[in-house]
């Protein structure tokens, strides 16, 4: 048995984490403000007496003995770290000091979930861990984009300097049950907007692309990352290799869910990026062939089965 802090644990992916960390009978720390996080994604757990849910911000300093930290605890998309820039930035940033400082004190291994924002717009496609990226440092969007890199930058230099243990990966478009329906994200948008047959919301002209994962293989990629030796820091890509254009994801769901709904069209958002797709051949090299193993149709029928549960309940 480890004992693991999970910070942003009452979160999408913090939940799922701490979910499978539980059933293979370690004790986890549940870490979070509850600014995005929900109490219902975890309440399954509150029972299992090796499960604690803490209460807690990240930009303020917490003592635990742990052997494991994943640092997920900050808003990830762009309603919720538009909503307070400087706090999205102050948690990205002062939280990465104050959970490296925890691990260097205590000797834990700690890993930073960080994102394919980092390389903002990009202008290399597929996305290797080796390019730069292309980042408007003060666009509306930099809040979250520089903070996740300033957090990278501090964890490499906190192993540098200090022999922290450190893991960096950088997590493309993840979907799954326990997604936030308000969250503005593409997948839950579309997903909730086609369920009540309302217009499904296009940016832009719909032709700029993502690519997709389902929760399950991106906390199977997390685990093999951790239990890596300390020569393997990353930063490493989890993502799906497979992009999808926005319409053909929309047409995607409306089959999925027999949707009445039509798109309709909005300009697209500042800084917006046009391309979006990993090369995943580093995780697939370090950990294990691992590559995403869920069919993009299969994933998205368990999320709408969840959504559609998820208002039957509010129209009761």
């Amino acid at each position: 048995m480890k004992r693991i802090l999970v910070t942003g644990g009452a979160g999408f992916i913090g939940s799922h984490l701490c979910e499978n960390l539980l059933n293979e009978g370690n004790e986890v720390i549940s870490l979070d403000n509850y600014f995005t996080g929900d109490k219902s994604n975890i309440v399954d757990f509150v029972q299992n007496p090796y499960f604690e849910a803490v209460r807690h911000d990240i930009t303020h300093p917490y003592f635990a003995e742990v052997d494991e930290i994943y640092n997920l605890a900050c808003p990830a998309s762009p309603v919720h770290y538009q909503h307070n820039p400087i706090k999205t930035i102050k948690t990205s940033v002062m939280g990465a000091i104050n959970l490296l400082g925890l691990a260097k004190r205590i000797d834990a291994k700690i890993m930073q979930a960080s994102t394919s924002e980092v390389y903002g717009d990009p202008l290399v496609h597929p996305q290797k861990e080796s390019y730069w990226g292309n980042v408007n440092p003060i666009g509306t969007r930099s809040c979250y984009d520089e903070g996740k890199r300033c957090a990278e930058s501090l964890f490499f230099n906190y192993n540098r300097q200090n022999s922290v243990k450190v893991k960096v990966i950088r997590i493309f478009n993840t979907y799954g049950p326990r997604m936030d329906p308000n969250d503005g994200r593409v997948v839950s948008n579309f997903i909730v907007q086609a369920l009540k047959n309302e217009p499904i919301t296009i940016f832009g002209d719909g032709k700029q692309t993502r690519s997709f994962q389902y929760i399950d293989d991106l906390i199977v990629g997390m685990k093999r990352m951790m239990g890596t030796d300390n020569s393997v820091i990353g930063p490493v890509n989890m993502g799906n290799p497979h992009e999808f254009s926005m319409l053909e994801l929309a047409d995607m769901i409306i089959e999925i869910t027999n949707s009445k709904s039509k798109l309709t069209f909005k300009p697209l958002p500042d800084d917006d990026p046009i391309q979006r797709q990993p090369d995943i051949s580093k995780a697939k090299e370090l950990l294990n062939n691992w590559e995403p193993k869920t069919n993009v149709k299969t994933g998205l029928k368990k999320t709408v089965a969840y959504f559609d549960n998820l208002l039957s309940k509010e129209r009761l």
